[in-house]
């Protein structure tokens, strides 16, 4: 099989032969169809953050496919079933985290593309109890993107309390805005979109956003607080400083829920504010395996749209220069069916 692997950090993915995986116990092996290009998959290629993966290793945590073997013990899938393969690639299930619902804080958890392969390949291990089933109706390259970036933003408005009649910020329109501003809506919620490309900024009007702020040319804490300051706003620009424009552009009681990773980001909260107004800043990282159904569900019944592109996967390198300049519309998608 050819796979994409690191070779060392900050080096040009290299298109490699290797030999087919073979599952072990509770394992899948599947046969990738698809598989989405995600700025974490960049920040795991550089070695950005403080905790690393070990090269050589071949990222990817939005893989989709269908199962070509199973492991011993494993009974709920079976063979020729398209599941999707997500960051949370395993957890214990025992920790007060996994069995109180939060299983993505799970502290031995495994993440895929990251502390074992991922989709970058054209098969891949899975655990059998992680590899989500894709519902019939779903394509496998409108499922990738959905993996991470549906799942990751679904789940940051959950951990906001986003309802009806609310005012939502998102700050960045891309691979996971686009889907923010999707989710905002259905929960009846007035969404605000900012970024500081105009395409962007169309995007999201076109999805349904009632308000589009220019960040070049306005300042969005100033825009926000004239429509009464916004009760949850999503940080998914890669960019600290936009982080504490839209923290400034809170009401009293609001939400700012951080979820774009910055290879060095920090913000000043002022602790006088805070108190006084009773803001939050919370974090919120991906999704669990119910919050993925939902999703699929929602996607499914056609309430959802993925604004996607597909590449190759030997475009990778290209691909992710790409997305480093901005110039992708939302999510790159690798097409592993291209040239079968």
């Amino acid at each position: 099989m050819k796979a994409a692997v690191v070779r060392a950090f900050g080096e040009p993915l290299v298109i490699e032969e290797r030999p087919d995986p073979e599952p072990g116990p509770g394992q899948v092996r599947i046969r990738v169809e698809a598989s989405g290009l995600c700025h974490t998959d960049i920040h795991a290629a550089h070695g950005d953050w403080p905790v690393k993966p070990n090269p050589p290793f071949v990222p990817g945590h939005e893989g989709v496919g269908l199962i070509e073997a199973l492991g011993t013990g494993v009974t709920h899938l079976a063979l020729g079933q398209r599941v999707a393969v997500p960051w949370l690639g395993s957890a214990c299930g025992r920790c007060e985290h996994c069995l109180s619902g939060w299983e993505t804080l799970c502290e031995e958890q495994v993440n895929t593309g990251y502390g074992c392969d991922g989709a970058y390949a054209e098969k891949m291990l899975a655990r059998a109890d992680f590899a989500q089933p894709v519902p019939d109706g779903i394509s496998p390259l409108d499922a990738a993107p959905l993996t991470c970036a549906g799942v990751t933003t679904y789940k940051a408005l959950k951990v906001a309390g986003v309802g009806p009649a609310q005012v939502v910020a998102i700050s960045g329109v891309g691979g996971l805005g686009h889907l923010a501003v999707q989710y905002a809506k259905i929960a009846g919620a007035t969404v605000a979109a900012i970024d500081v490309t105009d395409e962007k900024l169309e995007l999201a009007s076109e999805l349904g956003a009632d308000l589009v702020i220019d960040a070049r040319t306005h300042d969005p804490a100033e825009v926000l607080k004239r429509f009464g300051g916004a009760h949850a706003a999503i940080a998914l620009a890669v960019d600290e400083a936009a982080f504490s424009a839209v923290y400034g552009g809170l009401r009293r009681g609001g939400k700012l829920v951080m979820v774009a990773l910055p290879a060095h980001g920090t913000i000043q909260v002022p602790i006088f504010d805070t108190v006084l107004n009773g803001t939050s800043v919370i974090g919120s990282i991906v999704g669990t395996r119910q919050d993925l159904t939902e999703v699929f569900e929602l996607h499914a019944a056609g309430r959802t749209r993925v604004i996607r592109e597909s590449r190759p996967l030997v475009s990778v390198n290209e691909s992710i220069d790409e997305v480093l300049r901005g110039h992708v519309k939302a999510r790159i998608v690798f097409d592993f069916n291209e040239g079968r």
